[in-house]
């Protein structure tokens, strides 16, 4: 597999990496994207790569238990992250822009499969560290300050109460015109947690250096300005 991505020019005094973590739907993507606009910032969804990943996978009928098919697929699948000036990634899966198609909630669930076996794991933490080795970037994830960029400037990991991350995914599958039950898809939140928690490679957790943010009740502006607070004063140049 092979995932592009554009740096800043070269020479250019190296700035910080901003890691971002925390469960499925409390806030990560929009929270990351909104910070990296303000500070200037190259914005990686590392999620996407995965829903990338996995939208390949049941395209091409890979199943998802056989992992030798699967490290074998890894190997053959190209993924472009294509940063828009709205700073949205486009994802391109082998020529195809797949943006929209990766944000079913099957592909979700496919995505949380794949990301526990350690072939993928490995191949994509690669990639995701080669994008940030120039700095200047804001990532987000579920093992991103852990694993990914255990040495960024900056850890957050950011949380919701579970029927709040539920009922916020739910609006973006009504917004998007997908039919979908509020109860089914808090439960489908809570298993996710659950998988991603207990998975043996590199399990959801916090860093112990990371600073937590309580997204619940807050509005997104109120979100932004805590993190950018954060950052600012661990790095004040930044």
């Amino acid at each position: 597999m092979t995932t592009h991505l554009r740096q800043g020019p070269e020479g250019q005094a190296r700035h910080p990496c901003i890691a971002i973590d925390g469960p499925v739907g409390a806030g990560k993507s929009t929270i990351a994207k909104l910070v990296a606009r303000e500070l200037g910032y190259t914005y990686v969804d590392s999620g996407a790569m995965y829903r990338a990943l996995a939208w390949a996978a049941q395209t091409q009928g890979i199943p998802p238990h056989e992992q030798a098919q699967v490290a074998e697929f890894v190997r053959n699948t190209t993924i472009e992250l294509r940063p828009r000036p709205d700073g949205v990634n486009e994802v391109v899966v082998n020529g195809r822009d797949v943006t929209r198609e990766i944000r079913m909630p099957e592909i979700g669930q496919l995505a949380s499969r794949l990301s526990a076996m350690t072939p993928v794991r490995r191949r994509m933490v690669t990639l995701q560290q080669q994008m940030a080795r120039a700095g200047g970037v804001v990532m987000e994830g579920r093992d991103i300050q852990t694993v990914v960029l255990p040495d960024a400037e900056v850890k957050i990991f950011l949380t919701a109460p579970a029927e709040e991350r539920a009922r916020r995914r739910w609006l973006e599958l009504r917004g998007r015109g997908v039919e979908a039950d509020l109860n089914q898809v808090l439960a489908e939140v809570q298993a996710r947690d659950e998988r991603d928690s207990t998975r043996a490679d590199s399990p959801l957790q916090p860093a112990p250096d990371a600073v937590h943010v309580d997204a619940g009740g807050r509005t997104i502006e109120q979100v932004v300005a805590r993190v950018l607070a954060i950052v600012r004063e661990a790095c004040p140049n930044a």
